[in-house]
């Protein structure tokens, strides 16, 4: 199917980036918002993202007028009969979800795609609040949208084939990469990225180091920021909403920090509140700091008298990773090509993902560091069977020729 216009509803700062996006390439679209103040709030933040370009001699000002014009602003259903995708921008509560997805399949056309951005939640789950499942399927942008490549296409239970195949031609359509996800709670980025922070902020908790040290070593390893820069920018109650969710859906392995209910039940919630793990402007970050001195003398914290190293985040995120190829989540160049893509992940000065990163270490290291964390800290490092299963096999990596990628030797 073709699509010849777009909407997307909810104007807060995912959907006016999708929104700019969709009108950069040519398309006319649709940004709906309830709030009229929200409204030219979503509007204001396009015509910057534009100016920014003007700025830099990338894009003439009438260049800006003729794609600013592709977007019209409304506070209804009015236009949308001819909509050929929707795409939902809006906070990530199902009930809201659900709400606004049967609105919308009560305004557009039956043969119209009813995308979410999600960053977690179920799409199948989704396809029930619409009456046509074949229809909706997940469009995850990543933040800030108009920069950043990858767009998560995750099909529910079911959505048609023909759905999937125009999303992912939709998204290319975008200048986005597409990777197909199968569905799981966190989906693929979000669900690797959340062992690496939530370990980050147990290692801050338990004294092993303070978080501008943290954030430096892991820039140091290859992140292209450190975990508390990149919570603070996401939102830490997004973080910890997305973290209680993992928790309900895996279990203890996604058991979420003592510090993040602190931290969101004091307003700091990063960037946005001017407080986060980091203080901004006025602020600064002696709270934190006392927050895990009362956890620490209440005893809900022992220190570990470790000192940090790098593996304790990496080595869950490699495990994740196994665990997704296991459930058949995604193939492994996708894996690495969404977490280089979604996070600017590298390593030894290279783009490599978690699984390329494990073949390069050699598999039967990292199932020797990941029994070594989980004597020292528990079930949580527990490695992966595909690891243990490679590694029995000699499938050890770039050195015997086949990891998870195959080598030439």
């Amino acid at each position: 199917m073709y699509i010849f216009k777009a909407a997307v509803i909810g104007a807060g700062a995912m959907g006016a980036e999708i929104a700019q996006v969709i009108s950069y390439s040519g398309l006319p679209v649709l940004l709906k918002d309830v709030d009229p103040t929200l409204l030219d709030k979503g509007l204001g933040r396009i015509r910057k993202i534009y100016q920014g370009r003007v700025d830099k001699g990338k894009m003439s000002p009438g260049d800006m007028e003729s794609k600013l014009a592709l977007i019209t602003p409304t506070l209804d259903y009015g236009e949308f009969s001819d909509v050929d995708i929707a795409i939902e921008a809006v906070p990530e509560k199902m009930a809201v979800k659900r709400a606004v997805l049967g609105e919308l399949a009560a305004a557009l056309p039956e043969t119209a795609i009813i995308a979410s951005n999600t960053s977690a939640l179920s799409i199948s789950e989704m396809g029930q609040a619409t009456g046509r499942p074949s229809k909706i399927i997940g469009m995850h942008f990543f933040n800030p949208a108009h920069v950043m490549k990858l767009v998560e296409v995750i099909p529910g239970l079911d959505t048609a084939q023909e759905t999937v195949d125009d999303v992912v031609t939709f998204t290319e359509s975008l200048r986005k990469l597409p990777v197909v996800v199968q569905e799981c709670p966190g989906f693929l980025v979000n669900r690797l990225l959340l062992p690496y922070l939530n370990e980050a902020v147990q290692a801050l908790e338990e004294g092993e180091a303070g978080a501008s040290e943290i954030d430096q070593q892991m820039q140091t390893w290859g992140m292209p920021m450190g975990p508390f820069f990149l919570m603070d920018m996401l939102g830490l109650d997004v973080c910890a909403d997305v973290g209680q969710y993992l928790h309900r859906e895996y279990g203890d392995r996604m058991r979420g920090a003592a510090l993040f209910p602190l931290l969101v039940a004091a307003g700091r919630l990063g960037e946005k509140s001017g407080a986060g793990f980091y203080g901004y402007g006025a602020e600064t970050d002696e709270p934190v700091k006392e927050m895990i001195a009362e956890l620490q003398a209440s005893g809900q914290v022992k220190p570990s008298g470790r000192p940090f190293e790098a593996d304790r985040l990496i080595m869950p995120l490699i495990n994740e990773a196994a665990l997704c190829l296991q459930e058949h989540i995604a193939a492994p160049s996708d894996v690495d090509l969404a977490m280089v893509a979604g996070t600017g992940m590298t390593y030894a000065g290279e783009r490599l993902g978690p699984l390329a990163v494990a073949d390069r270490l050699g598999l039967d290291t990292v199932v020797a560091k990941l029994e070594a964390l989980h004597a020292a800290y528990g079930e949580r490092f527990r490695p992966a069977r595909l690891l243990r299963t490679k590694v029995r096999a000699g499938h050890l990596g770039q050195k015997t020729g086949r990891g998870f990628h195959e080598y030439s030797q």
